[in-house]
C-alpha cells in the first residue's frame, strides 16, 4: 500500500515514519501543499535500488540495447524457430 503523508509528519510523527521505514520496509511519499514533495526510505531499500539500476545500465552498455526485454522476446523467438541450430558444449569449445 503507498504510504502518502505531509511533510510535516517527519517533525510530529518521526518514530511513526521511521517504523513503517525501518520495520515494515514500506517507502513514505511525503507531500507539501497537497503535491509530492519527496521520498522516504530505508538506506537498505535504496542501496538495492541504486544497485539494481546500475546493473540495468551495465546490461545495457554491454548489449548497446536500452530494452532488455526486447532481447529477451528476440531470444525466445530465435529458441522457437525450427532452423535455429543449436551446438553441443564439445562444439563450441572445439570451435
Amino acid at each position: 500500500m503507498i504510504n502518502i503523508r505531509p511533510v510535516s509528519d517527519l517533525r510530529n510523527k518521526y518514530p511513526e515514519i521511521e517504523n513503517l521505514v525501518l520495520n515494515e520496509n514500506e517507502s513514505v511519499y511525503l507531500t507539501k501543499n497537497g503535491y509530492g514533495s519527496m521520498v522516504v526510505m530505508s538506506l537498505k531499500k535504496y542501496s538495492k535500488l541504486i544497485e539494481e539500476t546500475e546493473i540495468e545500465k551495465l546490461l545495457e552498455k554491454k548489449f548497446k540495447e536500452t530494452n532488455i526485454d526486447k532481447l529477451l522476446e528476440e531470444s525466445e523467438k530465435e529458441l522457437d524457430d525450427n532452423n535455429t541450430k543449436y551446438l553441443s558444449h564439445e562444439e563450441v569449445f572445439s570451435n
